[in-house]
């Protein structure tokens, strides 16, 4: 069918009255498309003869899309709260090792069954047709957006979504279980915590290799090098750094991969700079306990979290001559003799700094973990 026409003032030339509540949205839609000059010059339904063999096959099809989506959507619900999730990753195959993947898995699947009986159901069961309009200027006026109402409800009658039941019952599904995917990560937080439980309390957000009452019977961890050798303050030239890590086992590996610092010593006159900043900062109390990097310098040197507190990069590339450490990944760059503080990119925390002295043996070691969390923030961490 085809429509084509002047399009003429309300009350001239046959033009139908908006007004009358007694149209149909198929009347009000062929007013429309005369006002507008729009000229359907195809169409064509995809059953002329509705209730065929052929459309209640393909119905089936589409339904059978929505299923699955609504099927994979609760799957993802169900291993997200009750899978084997744990909060510190531990080497070795075990059943957590499929958590993610299935994560993956289950909500991927939803989303390409639902996009694909949303496509199904378009190409296959919905008429075709091709319309033709001339460009109009000016805003819309209240009759123009009447007709817009009339033309999304016609529209919604062409879907025929009312007299197919069982596409309707399972798009509703999928739909349901999509929500309920969205809503899964808020709810699950609020019934499984992330954090050890009372049996367990050691906490790994809040914990480095350098906690030497888990790790080191008690006895301050040495800062080492990668193959283990401990380091002592001569082996760091005045303005020099070195990558250290914790002496425990394990302590270079990727098991503690939030423990690496960077060992700074500092030439004396920087070093007085930074001790000036930590008693202002210690006397402004910035904290409740005041700052937690206060007295955690030994002598000229200062031993700050390699972690980038922005995304987790390493922050490495020290400038001896302006005294700032700079990450690669995002430009973020912190000024060593001002306790770490963000002066450039992305990066909003200071970098943690270890408390460091040395042992009876002359080698450096740290007194105990670092005051606050390392690495980039997160939803309930402390703001120091």
């Amino acid at each position: 069918m085809s429509h084509n026409g002047s399009g003429t003032e309300n009350g001239a030339g046959g033009a139908v009255d908006l007004s009358d509540r007694s149209l149909t949205n198929e009347q009000i839609l062929t007013e429309g498309l005369r006002r507008d000059d729009i000229e359907i010059v195809h169409y064509e339904s995809a059953y002329p003869v509705p209730g065929t063999k052929a459309e209640r096959r393909m119905e089936r099809i589409v339904a059978l899309m929505f299923l699955v989506s609504g099927a994979a959507a609760v799957a993802f619900v169900g291993i997200y709260i009750w899978g084997p999730f744990k909060p510190e990753y531990t080497f070795g195959a075990d059943a957590y090792d499929l958590y993610t993947p299935l994560l993956g898995a289950t909500l991927g699947l939803s989303l390409l069954a639902i996009g694909m009986g949303v496509l199904t159901y378009g190409k296959k069961l919905l008429p075709h047709e091709i319309a033709i309009q001339d460009r109009h200027d000016g805003g819309s006026t209240e009759e123009d957006r009447t007709i817009a109402v009339g033309t999304l409800g016609f529209i919604g009658n062409e879907l025929g979504v009312q007299r197919r039941p069982l596409i309707k019952a399972t798009l509703g599904l999928g739909g349901l279980g999509l929500g309920l995917a969205a809503a899964a990560v808020p709810i699950g937080m609020l019934i499984k915590s992330p954090h050890p439980s009372d049996n367990n309390p050691a906490d790994p957000y809040f914990e480095t290799g350098f906690n030497k009452d888990r790790f080191n019977d008690g006895k301050p961890v040495r800062l080492v090098r990668e193959d283990y050798s401990p380091i002592k303050p001569e082996d760091v030239s005045v303005g020099g750094q070195m990558t250290a890590f914790p002496g425990v086992p394990g302590g270079t590996t990727n098991e503690f991969a939030d423990s690496p610092v960077l060992l700074i010593h500092l030439r004396d006159e920087d070093a007085a700079a930074l001790r000036s900043n930590l008693w202002r900062y210690s006397k402004n109390a910035m904290t409740v306990a005041g700052d937690p990097n206060s007295g955690a310098m030994w002598n000229s040197f200062v031993a700050y979290s390699k972690i980038c507190t922005h995304a987790g990069c390493p922050a490495s590339l020290y400038e001896q001559q302006t005294n700032r450490l700079l990450c690669p990944c995002h430009q973020s760059q912190f000024l060593i003799t001002d306790n770490a503080k963000p002066v450039f990119g992305p990066a909003t925390r200071r970098l943690p700094m270890l408390p460091i002295t040395v042992d009876d043996e002359g080698y450096l070691v740290a007194e105990r973990d670092f005051g606050v969390a390392v690495g980039p923030a997160f939803w309930e961490r402390p703001t120091q």
